[in-house]
């Protein structure tokens, strides 16, 4: 029997707006949300962008959900600032907004964000690279393969993350591109694909066939920005670190593509959302963030298995069994 002002697990529906459906994290986040919706009987409905980047698609399904009658959704915006209007429209629909992953800007936009510390996982790869790099850190000649413009809460974060690590001063941390460090080739944009990742290397190359080190916003870029390298003969001697941890990459790892990943896990920050959703439904309950944070903190961890004194880190194997839980 339902409690008084608890509702019924069938009467409440969820909805799940990712960026894309084909992203492998976005693939293993929807794994997630439909488990945990399934062990608590909630009806999910699950959205998503047609690319990373498509913002209409993910207003279009936010306007469907409010239509829905839905208690609550998880979204990991494409245009963070952009959205804000239909995220409060939803809001005023008496819906819980929670982000996942990727914070709105701002991030108070939205009643909650479930994410990695992304600054702290481009810090990590930051650390790995100058640590294995050593004495050559100093002469280093980067490339930046970020994600879009009108996505900066992750963008940013990760690479000023990683400069912080490696130890370039980012000037105004908020900003991409404000920096005057000469190891600095250059920064270009991915959208988060392969395809992204190969177009972006590509022209970085021709700035300065020289790079030496590569940041990528995550694995499918660095696997593109590898085939561009593989192509000129210099996947050998440049050096690739990224971010998520999903399978794939961890696999990359091992196999010597990827250097470094900072380890995110998608699979608990919808399972958690979904659960924040049921606890709303009931009694009006938002989440909290983690202590000292303004935002729910999900973990991370870098994997690699060629570790750095100092940088604490998982090897692949463990990566692996962890990849995207």
């Amino acid at each position: 029997m339902v409690s008084a002002g608890q509702a019924s697990a069938a009467d409440i529906t969820a909805c799940l707006i990712t960026k894309t459906d084909t992203n492998p994290f976005y693939v293993k986040m929807k794994e997630g949300a439909q488990a945990k919706a399934k062990e608590l009987g909630i009806t999910l409905k699950a959205y998503a962008g047609k690319i990373d980047g498509d913002s209409e698609s993910q207003v279009a399904a936010i306007e469907s959900c409010i239509a829905d009658g839905a208690k609550g959704i998880l979204l990991t915006p494409s245009d963070t600032a952009g959205i804000v209007p239909t995220v409060k429209k939803a809001q005023d629909a008496g819906i819980v907004v929670i982000a996942l992953d990727t914070p709105l800007d701002p991030i108070d936009a939205a009643d909650a964000t479930f994410a990695t510390d992304n600054f702290v996982a481009g810090t990590l790869i930051g650390e790995w690279a100058k640590g294995t790099l050593g004495d050559n850190a100093k002469d280093a000649r980067i490339a930046f393969l970020d994600i879009a413009p009108q996505e900066p809460t992750v963008g940013v974060l990760r690479d000023q993350g990683f400069m912080t690590g490696f130890g370039i001063d980012t000037k105004n941390v908020n900003v991409i591109g404000d920096e005057d460090d000469p190891r600095i080739v250059g920064h270009d944009v991915t959208a988060g694909t392969e395809e992204g990742g190969r177009t972006a290397m590509e022209n970085l190359l021709q700035k300065d066939p020289g790079i030496n080190l590569v940041y990528t916003i995550n694995e499918p870029a660095a696997a593109g920005a590898y085939q561009s390298l593989k192509a000129v003969g210099r996947d050998k001697d440049v050096l690739i670190v990224s971010v998520d941890g999903g399978c794939p990459g961890v696999k990359n790892v091992a196999e010597g593509i990827i250097g470094a990943t900072s380890q995110q896990y998608p699979m608990l920050m919808a399972s958690l959302g979904i659960e924040a959703i049921k606890k709303f439904a009931d009694s009006g309950e938002k989440p909290k963030p983690t202590e000292g944070k303004n935002f729910f903190d999900t973990g991370v961890s870098l994997v690699t298995d060629k570790p750095v004194p100092g940088v604490k880190s998982i090897d692949t194997k463990e990566g692996a069994a962890k990849c995207w839980g």
